[in-house]
């Protein structure tokens, strides 16, 4: 059992439901595996699960806890402050290429 901390300025979603609501709606939720220590309070990237920036998001909340079925989960919370415009989504989804997901082809 430990806290992974995630990098401050990248929300990374691996479920296409939970970024459609974010966007559909404005505020969503995300649940990753493990404890993990997300920035509350701050704004970031958000990516979506084909690693590509789309959007400025506000962290709300941020629960680890252990669930029903014994497993470590973080819960987090989110509202959205705006979509990215085309432009700004081609440069953060290059730069997050190069510094975390790997160099782009």
């Amino acid at each position: 059992m430990g806290f992974q901390t995630e990098f401050n300025s990248v929300c990374k979603f691996k479920s296409k439901q939970e970024l459609y609501e974010l966007l559909e709606y404005g505020r969503g939720k995300m649940v990753k595996s493990g404890f993990r220590v997300f920035p509350t309070g701050q704004k970031v990237i958000a990516y979506t699960p084909e690693n590509e920036a789309i959007a400025i998001v506000k962290i709300l909340v941020s629960i680890a806890e252990i669930n029903f079925a014994g497993e470590e989960v973080t819960e987090v919370e989110m509202e959205l402050v705006r979509k990215l415009t085309e432009e700004e989504a081609r440069i953060q989804t290059a730069l997050a290429h190069e510094m975390f997901f790997g160099e782009q082809a």
